[in-house]
């Protein structure tokens, strides 16, 4: 699930709730059917708004948020749904890399965040991957530099997975 509008609506729940961070960990626990509830940092992480502040979390986590802090579901998260212009199901390279034709740019784009959370691994995960692979005198397979920044097409990362996957 993503945060609607940066955690916004989540933090001013908070608020009218009266609860802090540790507070709502521990309500997660609470109504928690497994009574594990939340941790406090993951809290953080999903309430915060600076720099380590998550825009995605699980659909348990905010399921537990909300039913702590006695909202509907939809009132402070938003569904996720990525669509690949391409099938995953088979083994074959994305289409663009076939044949003598030139390699077009995707649909879209993403950041190094957006594909962190995309493929469920972290950012510094990515950064290995990168230096790795220019260890060894390659390119990672999806990495594009867009004025100095990174940018990185969900397709060709996902067939250059695959492609190590199916190596290894």
């Amino acid at each position: 699930m993503r945060r609607r509008n940066h955690g916004a609506p989540i933090r001013a729940a908070m608020r009218a709730a009266g609860m802090a961070i540790p507070r709502l960990a521990a309500k997660t626990k609470e109504i928690d059917p497994d009574g594990r509830g939340i941790s406090a940092s993951y809290i953080g992480f999903i309430t915060g708004s600076g720099e380590t502040a998550r825009e995605e979390c699980s659909d348990r986590a905010a399921q537990l948020v909300a039913g702590a802090l006695d909202q509907e579901v939809e009132e402070l998260f938003e569904p996720v749904v990525y669509t690949l212009r391409e099938s995953t199901s088979t083994r074959r390279l994305a289409t663009a890399l076939q044949g003598d034709a030139p390699a077009e740019l995707p649909e879209r784009l993403m950041t190094q965040t957006e594909l962190a959370g995309f493929l469920r691994m972290s950012k510094s995960w990515i950064d290995k991957e990168i230096q790795e692979c220019r260890r060894r005198g390659e390119t990672w397979p999806g990495l594009i530099y867009v004025g100095g920044r990174r940018r990185f097409d969900p397709i060709a990362v996902l067939a250059g997975q695959g492609r190590i996957r199916d190596s290894a």
